[in-house]
C-alpha cells in the first residue's frame, strides 16, 4: 500500500498562481490608499477660490465692410488710420484678440483682402470672416 500511494503523488509539474494573484491585489489596494498621500505631500499650497473658472474671452473686434465701401468698427464708422491705431490698442490690452470681419456680399474680392492686409500689418493674425449659413447654392454667374 505504501507503494501505491507513492505513485499518485508524482512531481508536481503545475504552479499555483493563487497565492501570487492574492499578493498582488494586496499590493494593489496599498498603493492605491497611499498614492493621494504621496502626492499631496509634494507642494502643499492654498489655492485661491473664484466663483468662474473659465478664463476671459479673447478681445473680439467686429469689422465690417458695408456695400457703398464704408468701413466700421464695433458698429461705428471708422477710417483706416484709426481703424490700424484701434487694433494696436486692443492688441496692447489683450495680445490674444481677434477680429471677426463681416463683409456685404457685393463688397469687392480686393477690398476685403485689403482688410485683412491692414490687421495684419499691425499684428492681428487670428481672424474670421462672417458668413449666414445656408444651403450649398452656387453664386449668380457661377458655373
Amino acid at each position: 500500500m505504501a507503494g501505491g500511494a507513492s505513485r499518485r503523488r508524482g512531481i508536481v509539474a503545475e504552479i499555483n498562481v493563487t497565492p501570487l494573484v492574492d499578493i498582488m491585489l494586496v499590493l494593489l489596494i496599498i498603493f492605491m490608499l497611499t498614492a493621494h498621500v504621496i502626492a499631496r505631500r509634494a507642494i502643499e499650497i492654498e489655492l485661491p477660490q473664484a466663483s468662474q473658472s473659465t478664463a476671459p474671452p479673447p478681445t473680439t473686434l467686429a469689422l465690417t465692410l458695408t456695400k457703398d465701401g464704408g468701413l466700421f468698427l464695433d458698429s461705428a464708422p471708422i477710417t483706416p488710420g484709426a481703424l490700424r491705431d484701434a487694433v494696436r490698442a486692443a492688441l496692447v490690452k489683450d495680445p490674444k484678440a481677434q477680429a471677426i470681419i463681416a463683409a456685404d456680399k457685393s463688397v469687392e474680392h480686393g477690398r476685403v483682402v485689403w482688410l485683412l492686409d491692414t490687421i495684419k500689418s499691425v499684428g492681428l493674425t487670428s481672424f474670421a470672416i462672417q458668413i449666414e449659413p445656408a444651403a450649398m447654392i452656387a453664386p449668380p454667374g457661377g458655373t
